[in-house]
């Protein structure tokens, strides 16, 4: 007779599942589109930017701009293609319910950008444009610590976000190209041979 011997399971079962089930989760994000979030390709070689220079917002844009490795950020407006002036800049805090007692128990917060774009002759090539950004914040006197941590966090989120904004608007600016008259002939065009 044969002894048969019972099979069993390593006592880690859960590893010999986890490689199958890391490659399914890998192919599900792929399938869906998925994709981490590229670095910004401007239309231009430099910039300069009035913001301030302890501005958060300013010195996480800047950081996003050189990371796409063809645009300059300069210190002075100086020999710069395109110049971003800021008009405003304000985070704002507004009440947005009150409890049974006239507390507020939900804010809403506000992020607020206004700038405009102009090339170095001062041509502007974005008009003033507002971005308005806001988050809502329930409120708890007992948590009084946590809720101030929580509104930290979503003025830094507000402030990523508005950073994408911009340098979306950024990467659609045309800059000023010279044209060539219409009679011009194209350096690309099929030669003609003579049929004979």
């Amino acid at each position: 007779m044969l002894n048969r011997m019972p099979l069993r399971m390593p006592a880690d079962s859960g590893t010999w599942l986890r490689w199958p089930l890391i490659l399914v989760m890998t192919a599900m994000l792929c399938a869906c589109g998925f994709h981490l979030r590229s670095s910004a390709n401007l239309p231009f070689k430099s910039l300069y930017m009035t913001f301030g220079p302890a501005s958060p917002l300013g010195i996480e844009l800047k950081r996003n701009i050189l990371a796409s490795g063809n645009t300059q950020v300069l210190p002075t407006a100086q020999g710069a293609e395109v110049i971003l002036e800021v008009l405003s800049e304000t985070q704002e805090k507004v009440i947005l319910t009150l409890n049974s007692s006239g507390r507020a128990s939900e804010y809403m917060l506000y992020y607020k950008l206004t700038f405009r774009v102009t090339d170095a002759e001062k041509k502007e090539l974005l008009p003033a444009t507002l971005i308005t950004l806001k988050r809502d914040i329930s409120y708890n006197s007992s948590q009084e610590l946590s809720k101030a941590a929580e509104e930290v966090l979503l003025y830094r989120d507000m402030r990523s976000d508005m950073v994408q904004q911009v340098l979306r608007r950024l990467a659609v600016l045309k800059t000023a190209q010279p044209t060539q008259p219409a009679s011009a002939t194209p350096d690309t065009a099929p030669a003609t041979v003579p049929v004979k």
